[in-house]
């Protein structure tokens, strides 16, 4: 990469994230759902209007929006927590899979309630 090149890489997100390196919340991590409301876009930076087109195109996790602005992701949490300020984006935790429950717990709550009987 020449020096140039190097150089606007490093400025970008810097710029992107107005000299900001932490978000304001620290509620978004990459499984992070983000849906977008329908809030005006006017007065807003070229990437927080294009995180409101991908994101009314359906929900996205944080991953996803930094893979698709091609932006590193603690700069696109800078980004989403000043949209999730400002109210033009909503978020939600991400839906973890439940734990599968002990066998040996199960049994023993059959075995329990059998005796019971």
């Amino acid at each position: 990469m020449s020096g140039q090149r190097r150089e606007r890489a490093l400025v970008r997100p810097h710029v992107v994230t107005e000299g900001r390196a932490h978000p304001t919340r620290n509620s978004l991590d990459v499984a992070t759902v983000v849906l977008a409301t329908w809030a005006p876009v006017t007065g807003l930076s070229p990437e927080k209007r294009r995180v409101m087109e991908l994101c009314r195109g359906g929900a996205l996790a944080v991953a996803e929006v930094a893979a698709h602005l091609k932006l590193p992701t603690s700069v696109t949490k800078v980004l989403l927590s000043d949209l999730l300020d400002s109210g033009h984006i909503e978020a939600r935790a991400a839906v973890r899979e439940t734990e599968v429950p002990d066998q040996q717990l199960l049994q023993k709550v059959l075995d329990g309630l059998r005796a019971l009987t």
